[in-house]
């Protein structure tokens, strides 16, 4: 008699990845969303919401038609290492019944497709907080598509998938997307804002609405154990340890930043705190399942200090318009996180990688080279989409738009009776 072959899926793997999916959903819209929203000036806020919302929606569509494929199906030729095929096109060939072994093998390849895509959600909507306020709508439409597929998917490819130059070649450790989505995010932004050049009326009041900025952090926060712990792909241990140092990171780093500016300014605000609890969750996030509770402390108090110097003292000096900061906590925080990775990591949370602490000082090195390739392969990346837009459709609002506010201008629609 022939034996019933086991059936490799998991229910409980597979219900705290859907889970975790849609919790990373949830941070782009609504907490994504509230905490851009409450920090621009009111004439803008629904622009703010529009854009989280619709990355949703656009997003969701080019991830199951190429996106995945690009990300993580296999590469040909000299491609390889830098970008996959379209084997997957329209999720052909991704199974619902059983798993890719190569990323997930207890959960449905499609539930790890979802998952994924979450990601590739937040990422552009991320860059949104450098370039807030000036931007036309069909302009950052179609910045978003030309942004995924052009520098999201090869970033995820090099770091994540089972045959990227980064991740699979170099060894380095990113366990939920400090390279892929922070730093990728963060410099993007950078280079928006500096292409762009300074807002209309920066002289004048912004951030409109505190509470929704709480509120959006909040959420956040809560999603980002689906965005941590969920990159364990299963129900264990290691999804445990980092749902804990992803929650102690994000504690620490909010103290820290309180402490920051009760020390330079004379009294801690709201809005630092939450700025700070962001800027922990940034830089635990390639560290999450790699280090430990001790290691997570020093990531969260550590990050705030950088973060915030480079928002109160390097931003101002420079005069860059970044408008809510994504260079600055996303981009710093994340390249604090990967190379806290190198530092911290240990065996005994994650057999996959040690750091110099636990006796493995050549993985610093690897996380450096991985920060530097994706910073230079996003930022000129996102400089030639942001070149090629401009000439062709225009990037930047007209100035009389600008100063009516994107809300009016560009979706005929307005949040407040009274318009400042």
């Amino acid at each position: 008699m022939g034996t019933t072959p086991v059936n490799p899926i998991n229910s409980g793997d597979t219900a705290w990845v859907l889970m975790s999916s849609a919790l990373v959903l949830l941070m782009t819209a609504p907490g994504l969303a509230l905490f851009y929203g409450g920090m621009v000036r009111r004439k803008n806020i629904l622009s703010i919401l529009m854009q989280c919302f619709m990355c949703l929606a656009i997003v969701s569509v080019l991830w199951v038609v190429y996106g995945y494929s690009l990300a993580f199906g296999k590469g040909s030729g000299f491609l390889e290492p830098y970008i996959g095929g379209l084997q997957w096109f329209m999720l052909k060939g991704v199974d619902i019944n059983s798993p890719n072994t190569d990323y997930a093998a207890t959960i449905p390849h499609q539930a790890y497709m979802i998952f994924q895509g979450m990601f590739a959600v937040i990422t552009p909507a991320l860059i949104i907080g450098s370039f807030a306020e000036r931007v036309k709508f069909s302009a950052w439409v179609w910045f978003t598509v030309l942004w995924l597929t052009f520098v999201y998917c090869p970033v995820a490819h090099m770091v994540w998938s089972s045959d990227g130059l980064a991740g699979h070649t170099w060894g380095a450790l990113d366990f939920a997307g400090g390279t892929v989505v922070h730093m990728n995010a963060g410099i993007a932004g950078l280079a928006t804002a500096l292409y762009l050049g300074k807002r209309v009326g920066t002289d004048k009041a912004g951030m409109h609405n505190v509470p929704y900025v709480m509120i959006g952090a909040s959420l956040l926060w809560f999603g980002w154990f689906g965005f941590n712990a969920g990159s364990a792909v299963a129900a264990n241990g290691l999804a445990t340890s980092a749902f804990v140092v992803t929650n102690t990171a994000a504690a620490a780093a909010a103290i820290s930043w309180a402490a920051c500016e009760w020390i330079f300014t004379g009294k801690p605000t709201v809005v630092g705190a939450c700025s700070g609890a962001v800027a922990g969750l940034v830089a635990i996030t390639p560290a999450s399942g790699f280090v430990n509770v001790a290691g997570s402390l020093w990531i969260g108090f550590l990050v705030s200090v950088f973060c915030y110097s480079m928002v109160a003292f390097v931003k101002p000096k420079l005069g860059y318009d970044d408008t809510l900061d994504a260079f600055g906590v996303h981009f710093i925080g994340g390249f604090w996180g990967a190379l806290a990775t190198g530092l911290f990591a240990v065996k005994a949370i994650n057999s996959a990688g040690s750091g110099v602490f636990d006796g493995n000082p050549g993985q610093f090195m690897i996380q450096l080279k991985a920060c530097v390739l994706t910073a230079v392969f996003s930022f000129v990346g996102t400089w030639i989409i942001c070149l090629i837009l401009d000439k062709t459709i225009g990037m930047r609002a007209v100035t009389e738009d600008e100063v009516m506010g994107l809300d009016l201008s560009q979706h005929h629609e307005r949040a407040y009776t009274i318009l400042d």
